[in-house]
């Protein structure tokens, strides 16, 4: 009988570990898929900022508003 509760015992054990190493996983790839989603933000975020200072820039010295097309 103790060799039983053994076996019964260790598949258990191993049947645990598999779960978890399954549900590790997921939470590993749901983890990658809100970086990678966070690093978009941040990209976007900067191209609208440098896009905005630029619009600045050339309202406040008049400089880039406009483009010289006669040479």
């Amino acid at each position: 009988m103790d060799l039983v509760n053994a076996v019964v015992g260790m598949k258990q054990a191993d049947l645990a570990s598999q779960i978890q190493v399954r549900v590790a996983r997921k939470i590993l790839d749901s983890e990658r898929i809100n970086a990678a989603g966070a690093l978009k933000l941040l990209e976007a975020a900067a191209v609208g900022v440098n896009k905005a200072g630029d619009e600045l820039v050339a309202a406040a010295t008049g400089l880039g508003g406009e483009l010289d097309v006669y040479a």
